[in-house]
């Protein structure tokens, strides 16, 4: 066993001061954290640090923010990023938090910068400082709760949960959120009712014949297929390829659901077929998923049966051979 942990009960309220925008006004603050640095501050600043010797151990929250807009935030990591003297992520995704980021202290970042708003996070907690670093969805899914954990690791940090010792470098918890397949889900029906894979269609991290390998597979396990990260400007191919593999094995007829920002502003959700899907827009705010065999389409909701009605219509039969119901 590596590591056990037990927690008797949940003795933190969820603080609820950050559940909507402040009052006055949405601007955020150009605050200073308690090195003088502002919003502008160089997330390459001090890179390799360990913990600051005169200090308590600092915390890093990794807050989920589900799909979209700020009132489908967890109250917990509402509390958190209220708690927070500093705010580290993606800058679409700060821009979406902007009503509720009136006093921290933020790193933003772009595009393909990700190990270096996770570093910047990880060197804040070491100097004693309450940090959020946000994350789209459920950090936990496909989000920065992994690459966190590489880094502390890679760096040899001692870091734990808020419950735990008081022997680390820095405190560390993840707080979950609503992933942007339970959001297209929601917004489709329910597609997701039986057993399903996610599989992410970029290839930057992944190669291409994995990614194949990995469809194929779902396809003949009759799986519902979730497909991530369908289409960038320069991947623009691989989603028709992956529509061709699956037409080898599912019918043409298959329900697709396809919906794009899901929960936030320009929300898109239609319901197609696997011969068609390829006829609506999709980029990487999309999430696509395809039905298995038995999903159908209701209007323009998707179902996916469990086998509850087939299960009970089974019990309400009457037996040949006793003439009375099972």
């Amino acid at each position: 066993m590596v590591y056990q942990g037990r927690i008797a009960g949940n003795n933190r309220a969820p603080s609820l001061k950050a559940s909507g925008p402040a009052s006055g006004s949405s601007e955020r603050q150009r605050s200073r954290g308690p090195e003088g640095r502002g919003r502008g501050a160089d997330p390459d600043q001090g890179e390799g640090r360990q913990r600051h010797p005169g200090r308590g151990p600092g915390r890093l929250t990794v807050a989920s923010l589900g799909p979209g807009f700020p009132e489908y935030i967890i109250p917990q990591a509402r509390a958190d990023l209220d708690a927070a003297q500093v705010v580290a992520g993606y800058r679409t995704y700060i821009d979406l938090l902007a009503p509720v980021l009136t006093h921290q202290e933020v790193v933003a970042t772009g595009m393909k910068a990700e190990v270096k708003r996770c570093q910047a996070a990880i060197d804040r907690a070491l100097e004693g400082q309450r940090v959020a670093l946000v994350s789209s969805g459920d950090a936990g899914i496909y989000g920065m709760a992994g690459l966190v954990l590489e880094i502390c690791a890679a760096r040899e940090l001692k870091v734990g949960p808020p419950q735990g010792s008081k022997e680390v470098d820095f405190y560390l918890e993840m707080i979950p959120g609503v992933p942007a397949l339970a959001a297209a889900a929601a917004l489709l029906g329910a597609p997701l009712m039986h057993d399903f894979a996610a599989i992410s269609l970029s290839d930057l991290l992944t190669p291409w014949e994995i990614i194949q390998k990995r469809v194929e597979l779902a396809a003949e396990g009759d799986l519902v297929i979730v497909l991530y990260n369908p289409k960038s400007k320069k991947r623009d191919w691989q989603l028709g390829a992956v529509r061709d593999l699956l037409l080898k094995v599912k019918d043409r007829a298959t329900p697709v659901g396809i919906v794009s920002r899901a929960m936030r502003e320009g929300q898109e959700v239609v319901v197609t077929t696997l011969e068609e899907m390829l006829d609506h827009p999709v980029d990487m705010q999309t999430v696509v998923i395809v039905g298995n065999s038995q999903t159908f389409a209701y209007g323009q909701y998707m179902i996916t049966p469990r086998g509850y009605l087939k299960k009970y219509q089974v019990t309400e039969e009457l037996t040949e051979e006793t003439g009375q119901k099972v």
